[in-house]
């Protein structure tokens, strides 16, 4: 005999820990299936200065582990399983790994979002040891040291904005010989003075030893490589949502996150999603704990009403 959850969650980082536990404190039966990486991307981050009520800050991996000790206590079943399946076609859901099936009455969707990558071998080596993938998040870890971005969109532009805070300088490292963020945003990074430009070219090699400490990068039209000092990488390339399971499960926007409607709710009612599988403006450990907040919560209404 099955058991059926009131509510399953697929994925766990902060917005899936998040919606373990309002929905457990709110007396609902919550499975929460992990996926491949417990923890989600901030278990591949040092040091996390911006989650409120660290005033030291905290290391990613201990506040992932604190966060699931905290779901756990509240009564959710977390189980460090892959969800390869799932059937939203009727009401209670299914929802498969390699060999179980598991029911719900309901369910959260918070798989997250991975940042596009380099492909360079080095990068692996290198995150969380110089190379970043969020200013935003990382920024301050970096004072007086030179820096430099990857990308042109308006993502990149204003993380290279944001970084002539506490960078000595900025570099932009652009594939092409234009910018692809608005005007406005150009003009904003063209009349920063601490901000410097390299077209046409590409990242070949990042160096160091323990940290990164040069770049290498190529140009594309004449094929000359650079090495540069630097303190720090900051990859601006773009997110790739974990949706690829729910396609054609509930509907995705064209950047192929998960399209909301109205309250967490997905194109399927009783399927909600929470975190950077649809947040692809503010992608911070605080928003997707917000998220899962909101989403549990609606969870919980969506029941009540179906009761």
């Amino acid at each position: 005999m099955v058991d059926t959850y009131d509510l399953i969650i697929i994925g766990a980082g902060p917005a899936g820990y998040t919606a373990g536990i309002y929905a457990s404190r709110g007396g609902l039966k919550v499975l929460i299936l992990s996926g491949k990486l417990p923890g989600g991307q901030l278990v591949n981050t040092t040091d996390v200065e911006n989650y409120p009520g660290f005033d030291k800050g905290i290391l990613g991996p201990d506040l992932m582990k604190i966060m699931r000790k905290q779901t756990e206590n509240m009564g959710t079943t977390i189980l460090d399983k892959t969800v390869i399946d799932v059937d939203f076609t009727k009401r209670p859901f299914k929802v498969s790994t390699s060999k179980e099936t598991f029911i719900g009455k309901s369910a959260i969707i918070c798989t997250g979002a991975d940042p596009r990558k380099l492909g360079l071998e080095e990068e692996k080596t290198f995150s969380g040891r110089g190379v970043s993938y969020c200013a935003l998040c990382d920024g301050p870890l970096f004072k007086d040291k030179e820096l430099f971005v990857i990308g042109g969109g308006d993502a990149a532009m204003e993380e290279a904005n944001f970084l002539t805070k506490f960078a000595t300088k900025v570099h932009v490292v652009h594939r092409r010989d234009k910018l692809k963020a608005s005007k406005a945003m150009q003009d904003k990074v063209f009349a920063n003075k601490k901000i410097e430009f390299h077209w046409d070219s590409e990242v070949a090699g990042i160096k160091g030893d323990k940290m990164v400490d040069s770049i290498i990068i190529k140009n594309s039209k004449t094929n000359k490589e650079t090495t540069l000092p630097t303190g720090g990488i900051f990859v601006s390339i773009g997110h790739v949502p974990n949706t690829v399971l729910f396609k054609d499960k509930v509907e995705l926007d064209k950047m192929g996150y998960i399209a909301l409607k109205e309250s967490m709710q997905t194109s399927v009612p009783g399927v909600f999603a929470a975190g950077d599988v649809h947040d692809h403006t503010y992608r911070q450990a605080v928003t997707a704990a917000a998220y899962g907040c909101m989403a549990a919560l609606e969870a919980e209404r969506f029941l009540d009403k179906d009761n």
